[in-house]
């Protein structure tokens, strides 16, 4: 295996050792706070910790929480280069995060991965230096007012209804639809309230391609337990840098409607995607393409830290092969559809928990689908995650 950026297993542990010695090497004074922090954003089923609290000094009261956590694989079909199991790192994080006044801060950082469907698994030795390094969140926030702030630095992104890392959702690994969205900007961005309706509007370098040209925003309308959600973002200008973080669809837009209904035992989350990338010679695109995809997200809470989680989804793109469309899936005007079932237990700090999916290419390019050849049109996969939030 290669490793790029001269990064290593050993430069892994000392990342995930420096980061825990946040939490056992105390500034001055802790304790424990009973109240869970907004930060890191958490769908469920899963809940993070009640924070640790320590005295500062000029900076204040700092909160600190983290997760440590392993996953193993299984999967059929594997691509050329892959393996049927794997044993890894899911989560070796601390997140420090300043809370209170008007100058705030988060940081998250350590050892993580991001398992996708549709995608060759990447070990968490390749995810830090492929994509967004041992500190993926930092950002500064002036708290101007109650309900007007401003970010500045290495944000999450505002596009889509999954989160980035595999604890802040209902499923352990993202889906196909999650594919064709960024994860992590940098740039800045300025969130407001009034009333039921929150907006979000952030100017950064999209999927992490260090070009300043992207402008994305969010407008959500909240009323008991319902959540309706517009998002939008795209690419004022267009560059042909492209790395693994930084693929062909930095150069289009995305939008997204998403609908949430948070009650008692469930959380129902339907959503729909649109992605455009269009036509630009000047940059390797010769023929443009676009995305169309659903999604319905479910969780079910049984009690005694006993839930149920499932993801259904569709997506589809235009274009064919001999008119030198671009590739955004499993070839040229491909599609494909996954199901996912995910039963969770969590007992105070300690989680475990299972994925079972199934993966279908439709229309599918040889060569672009499951398999060493890429020829076959179907993957199943089984994943477990086990560990504690702290």
């Amino acid at each position: 295996m290669t490793l790029k950026s001269g990064f290593c297993r050993r430069d892994m542990l000392a990342v995930i050792l420096g980061a825990m010695a946040i939490v056992f090497c105390p500034l001055s004074v802790r304790y424990a706070s009973a109240q869970a922090l907004p930060t890191p954003s958490v769908t469920g089923p899963l809940s993070t910790a009640s924070p640790t609290v320590f005295n500062a000094g000029p900076l204040g009261k700092l909160d600190v929480t983290g997760i440590l956590s392993g996953l193993a694989i299984w999967q059929d079909d594997p691509a050329l280069g892959d393996e049927p199991t794997h044993l890894d790192i899911s989560n070796g994080q601390i997140f420090l995060q300043k809370t209170t006044g008007v100058f705030q801060f988060y940081l998250q950082g350590g050892a993580y991965n991001i398992p996708a469907l549709g995608a060759p698994y990447l070990s968490t030795s390749r995810t830090l230096p492929d994509l967004y390094g041992p500190l993926p969140v930092g950002f500064v926030k002036i708290q101007a007012t109650k309900n007007f702030s401003i970010m500045v630095g290495q944000l999450p992104t505002l596009i889509g209804a999954e989160y980035t890392f595999t604890f802040e959702n209902m499923n352990i690994e993202r889906g196909l639809l999650w594919n064709q969205e960024n994860a992590i900007n940098r740039g800045v961005q300025l969130n407001d309230t009034i009333g039921h309706f929150t907006a979000s509007l952030s100017w950064n370098d999209g999927f992490y391609s260090n070009r300043y040209t992207w402008l994305s925003g969010a407008l959500s309308y909240t009323k008991g337990p319902n959540t309706l959600a517009f998002v939008a973002g795209g690419n004022a200008g267009h560059t042909a840098f492209r790395t693994f973080a930084t693929p062909v669809q930095n150069n289009g837009s995305i939008y997204n409607v998403i609908y949430t209904y948070t009650k008692g035992p469930w959380i129902v989350q339907p959503y729909f995607q649109y992605t455009d990338v269009p036509t630009d010679p000047a940059i390797g695109v010769t023929q443009g393409t676009d995305t169309r995809g659903g999604a319905l997200l479910l969780d079910y809470n049984f009690k005694h830290g006993i839930s149920l989680a499932g993801r259904a989804e569709y997506i589809s793109s235009t274009g064919s092969g001999t008119s030198g469309a671009v590739n955004l899936m499993f070839g040229p005007g491909s599609g494909g559809w996954s199901v996912t079932l995910t039963p969770t237990y969590q007992n105070k700090g300690f989680f475990a928990r299972a994925d079972l999916s199934w993966d279908q290419a439709v229309s599918y390019t040889p060569g672009d689908a499951f398999g060493p050849q890429g020829m076959n049109r179907a993957q199943a996969r089984a994943m477990v995650e086990t560990g504690f939030m702290f």
